[in-house]
């Protein structure tokens, strides 16, 4: 349940706490304007994790700035982004989704503008840094108010729009980001892929007060030690998985999943320690333990690694082997866009018909896919057909809008409408984790073998490797939950 709250600057008050509003936010729904409010902000976020990639050669020589620096510049962004995502969600609980959807949003436009304007390497750097902060601020609040305002089929598709959104946005930051670099648009470069945030950014929150504001019934307290294990926990396992493949994985390196795992445990105690003294800790055991959200979560791990490491052995094979550059590179994924978006919409029927089986099929039907294609790279290479390459690629893409919404409904189904904004931090850490994971993975596998084997051997094992990867989620979508 929710109550109505305003946009004013964040500030409490000792008076009491006001009544519930009862089901009316529910009821009220989201209008078609306010959905496409949320998603603009949440599509921003998503571009930006990889419309930089195609720009980086010209930052280099524009900004001088070396491997490592271009790497930051890259992975800093989905550090602040990762790390600050759950915070993100329970601040959006306490003190109300829509405003901090709109100040979220304010600041990462006003950081893409500081983007923009970087006179060196170490500015970009940190503007970066303070870019993903601000996106993880806004980008939980999109699925807690999508969870917060809606019921039945109607919820259904706010988050099949929002599954088609996150799987789009990251193949148009591709295509968007190389056509930017290429038009060199008023002779600013690479700035320009920033740039076109702004007025975009401006855009949207000029119609944030069309989006319904919600907040939790009553407003939680802060778990200062939680907070300070989840974010060790998480600095740990994002510096394996970024800094890994540049530092040649050393053995301190790995040291750091220790000192993760010893963080996780000491999160685990005290939050449950926490809820049982009846506070409120960050990460409440009570959510995490839901059905739905436990198994959802199971799948949606393997899922997002999985589609990480294909998205960015693509890049590496269509770069690397077929010359493409950054434009037609991102193009060849235009099929996975137009079906990941067209199946999309078509989610919630096929769910209202098949039930929790809508992932089984999903999976199939990506897994013959990844067969396709490596069957086609293998008998083909090293002149592939172009045309059962793309049509592989559509179908992953079909696959994915198939599984990707639908987890993101079970996942969340079981959780309180006061704890949206948590529930919601935690499936976009968890998929962002395993996106980033998966990548590095992936990536790293690819390039090992195609040193040691051959390129087609390599691709091949890596598709054998995403087949697998089906078949996990596959045997996980077999128990879980009616996703309706």
């Amino acid at each position: 349940m929710t109550k109505s709250e305003g946009l004013p600057p964040l500030k409490e008050t000792d008076a009491a706490p006001e009544p519930s509003a009862g089901p009316a936010p529910a009821a009220a729904g989201l209008s078609g304007i306010a959905l496409m409010v949320v998603l603009t902000g949440y599509v921003l976020s998503i571009v930006d994790a990889s419309i930089v990639n195609v720009a980086l050669s010209s930052i280099s020589d524009d900004l001088h700035g070396g491997a490592a620096a271009l790497e930051l510049v890259v992975s800093g962004y989905g550090l602040t982004y990762a790390l600050g995502l759950v915070l993100g969600g329970r601040l959006g609980d306490a003190f109300g989704r829509r405003r901090l959807y709109a100040y979220g949003l304010a600041a990462f436009t006003v950081t893409s503008a500081l983007c923009a304007l970087a006179p060196t390497i170490e500015f970009l750097v940190a503007a970066r840094l303070l870019q993903g902060a601000a996106a993880s601020m806004l980008v939980p609040q999109v699925l807690a108010t999508i969870q917060a305002v809606t019921e039945g089929q109607a919820r259904a598709r706010a988050i099949g729009m929002y599954g088609a959104t996150a799987g789009v946005g990251m193949v148009i930051g591709q295509i968007v980001g190389g056509l930017l670099v290429s038009l060199d648009v008023a002779g600013i470069g690479w700035r320009m892929v920033f740039v076109i945030n702004v007025p975009i950014g401006v855009a949207a929150l000029l119609a944030v007060r069309r989006v319904p504001a919600t907040r939790a019934d009553t407003k939680p307290g802060f778990d200062p030690l939680g907070t300070v294990l989840f974010g060790v926990t998480m600095v740990c396992v994002l510096a394996v998985v970024v800094a890994g493949p540049d530092l040649g994985w050393p053995l301190w390196l790995w040291s750091l999943l220790a000192v993760a795992a010893v963080g996780a445990l000491a999160l685990t105690r005290v939050e449950r320690g926490l809820e049982a003294r009846g506070g409120s800790p960050l990460l409440s055991p009570s959510v995490l333990s839901h059905t739905g959200m436990r198994r959802g979560l199971a799948a949606m791990v393997p899922f997002s690694a999985g589609f990480g490491a294909f998205l960015f052995v693509y890049a590496l094979i269509a770069q690397g082997h077929f010359g493409f550059g950054g434009l037609a590179s991102g193009g060849g994924m235009a099929p996975f866009a137009v079906a990941f978006f067209v199946v999309a919409q078509f989610t919630p029927r096929i769910a209202a018909a098949l039930g929790g089986r809508i992932v089984t099929l999903g999976t199939v039907v990506q897994a013959a896919s990844l067969l396709l294609l490596a069957l086609v790279l293998w008998v083909g290479w090293p002149h592939p057909s172009l045309a059962l390459v793309l049509v592989g690629i559509g179908f992953f893409g079909a696959g994915a809008a198939l599984i990707g919404p639908t987890l993101f409904r079970m996942i969340l189904a079981d959780v309180p409408r006061a704890q949206a904004g948590m529930g919601s931090g935690v499936l976009v850490t968890s998929q962002q984790m395993a996106t980033a994971l998966g990548a590095t993975v992936g990536g790293t596998l690819y390039v090992s073998l195609a040193g040691s084997l051959s390129t087609v051997s390599a691709a091949v094992l890596v598709l054998a490797m995403l087949v697998c990867s089906s078949v996990i989620v596959l045997v996980i979508s077999l128990k879980l939950p009616d996703p309706s």
